[in-house]
């Protein structure tokens, strides 16, 4: 399974969650990433699940994911690097 991120250290505070994320610290308004989340109980927002490839973070008691990536502003390529290459060679 590929591991996309190394998800750590998931805290609220306040109208905030910290996440650790690939060693780096990264705080997001609540209110800005999930309403679901932004509304939870303190309960809700404690039980939560990381995905183990590290793509995302579950809440089951309130439904509600998100992509890590999403958070932290990621675009992955559906292309792969050698069909690029491929691509491009067909180019000259």
């Amino acid at each position: 399974m590929k591991k996309y991120h190394e998800v750590e250290a998931v805290q609220f505070q306040d109208e905030k969650i910290r996440v650790r994320i690939d060693g780096e610290e990264h705080e997001f308004e609540l209110s800005t990433i999930s309403e679901k989340l932004s509304n939870a109980s303190e309960i809700e927002r404690t039980k939560y699940q990381i995905s183990p490839s590290g793509y995302g973070i579950h809440w089951p008691l309130i439904d509600e994911d998100l992509s890590i990536d999403g958070l932290i502003g990621i675009q992955h390529s559906h292309y792969s690097h050698s069909n690029i290459k491929k691509a491009v060679s067909n180019l000259n």
